[in-house]
């Protein structure tokens, strides 16, 4: 559900689809998708809790270890955030299991004319955690 924070979400969604509230879409020309899941779902492979204080338990994650190299599985926010002055934050909690599956995460901005514009990408995290 959302917080305070426009565009916050920690995916703690019982009643409804996490796509709707969230304010996500899944992108219909990627060859997978994000799924929903808690950490009792993913076996030995998984963080053992989410990033959420409290009860929280849930978390998006992409099975890559069935995708060929080049799959994309890509998320997109349903609103347009206005342009910030000065300083933009997009902060988000990650956790990648090193396998030879993994590729790679990446955020992009798409600017008004709808280009891409590449802002972070992280290929591994090592420390295992988030």
């Amino acid at each position: 559900y959302y917080t305070s924070i426009p565009g916050s979400c920690n995916f703690e969604t019982q009643d409804q689809e996490w796509t709707t509230a969230c304010g996500l879409t899944q992108d219909t020309t990627d060859d997978f998708d994000w799924n929903i899941s808690n950490s009792a779902v993913r076996g030995q492979t998984d963080p053992h809790t989410d990033h959420t204080p409290g009860k929280g338990q849930r978390f998006l994650y992409v099975n890559s270890s069935a995708q060929k190299e080049g799959n994309r599985a890509r998320i997109t926010t349903t609103k347009f955030f206005p342009a910030s002055l000065g300083v933009c934050r997009v902060r988000f909690w990650f956790w990648m299991f090193p396998s030879s599956q993994t590729g790679v995460l990446k955020v992009y901005t798409v600017e008004e004319h709808g280009m891409d514009i590449l802002m972070w990408s992280s290929s591994r995290n090592e420390e295992n955690k988030w």
